[in-house]
């Protein structure tokens, strides 16, 4: 096994030196205060401010799932590693933590130098958009372990938050207003389903599809919304957030819900990307099943009271994103599901 860390001002490794020359510089374009110089070691190094009161870290971890399937069959391998910065960030993020540093883990049969490298530039990017430190990770070279040519990701984010200002839905209440935060597409969820449309309906992924190509819309990489968020709320009070991820809108909302209350969703109030109207067309699926596999277009949910949603549009429209008041929280009807969409 060849194993490869990186920490802090540099990289130290046991082999492939040409690698870690590749990865150095993007490296240290994510290094933010906090970060202690080592190379070398065995663990990296990372120093809590003392701005912080009373911190909680808040971590976690996930892959980018079978979306390294359709990048292996297109050669596209320089946006999977912000798509696996997003998935992990954006997820402590709905707990209202802010993003102090992420590991990744890159394991492959044969180190292909120029696939890894382009892979963690990736990576190195989607820590830049969510302002945080590409503090170590490991690639292990396992012979056997993998068809040629192809390899798996991981990667562990660790944020921090105030913790009388953790996020956790328990004061969500009826009347309430849920925003969406528009998607940049199908982020990393749904692609064995999106796969398999492709498949069944003879179409190619390099075909003209909604100005672009059918391969670039559904590899468009996975928006963060950490800097974003986090700047909205220095102003607006968020009583809940969901990043819609595997489960689509119905499975997700719910998670953040405390008992007694529903989500009732307008699947009518967002303008949904050309992909999913093409993916529900082509693979005859039901309204349902797209929203419980897919994000339709909204990659986060915000709930918010009815008297701050005007003020919580206008600040997130203020950081450059698309929102969309989507729905509203009331009383769940006895034996109806947390989370409907109409």
């Amino acid at each position: 096994m060849t194993q490869l860390s990186y920490a802090a001002a540099g990289v130290s490794i046991d082999a492939g030196d040409e690698l870690v020359d590749r990865i150095k510089p993007f490296a240290k374009r994510t290094m933010i205060p906090g970060v202690l110089g080592s190379i070398g070691g065995f663990g990296a190094l990372f120093e809590l401010s003392k701005e912080y009161k009373n911190p909680v870290l808040v971590t976690g971890t996930d892959g980018v799932g079978t979306k390294l399937m359709l990048a292996f069959t297109l050669g596209r391998h320089d946006t999977v590693g912000q798509d696996l910065v997003a998935m992990s960030v954006n997820d402590i993020l709905v707990q209202g933590a802010k993003s102090l540093f992420f590991l990744d883990y890159y394991g492959c049969g044969k180190l292909d130098v120029e696939i890894a490298s382009r892979v963690v530039a990736g990576v190195a990017k989607g820590c830049e958009l969510a302002g945080c430190a590409l503090i170590g990770g490991e690639t292990a070279e396992m012979p056997g372990m993998y068809p040629e040519g192809e390899y798996d990701l991981a990667g562990f984010a660790v944020g921090v938050v105030e913790k009388d200002q953790i996020i956790d839905g328990k004061s969500i209440c009826p009347g309430d207003v849920i925003l969406g935060l528009a998607s940049s597409g199908p982020h990393s969820n749904g692609f064995s389903l999106i796969r398999k449309v492709v498949e069944v309906s003879g179409a190619s992924w390099d075909m003209p599809f909604d100005g672009a190509t059918l391969a670039d819309r559904a590899m468009e990489p996975t928006r963060i919304y950490v800097k974003q968020v986090l700047e909205v709320m220095k102003s607006v009070n968020i009583k809940g957030m969901a990043h819609i991820t595997g489960g689509g809108l119905l499975e997700n909302i719910p998670r953040v819900l405390p008992e007694g209350v529903q989500a009732v969703i307008d699947g009518k109030s967002w303008v949904r990307p050309a992909i999913f109207d093409w993916l529900q067309e082509n693979g005859n699926i039901t309204s349902h099943e797209m929203h419980r596999v897919f994000n339709n277009g909204i990659g986060m949910a915000v709930v918010v009271a009815k008297e701050d949603a005007e003020k919580a549009v206008a600040a997130f429209e203020a950081q450059g994103e698309k929102v969309f008041t989507i729905g509203e929280i009331v009383k769940q009807p006895e034996g109806e599901a947390r989370c409907i969409v109409h």
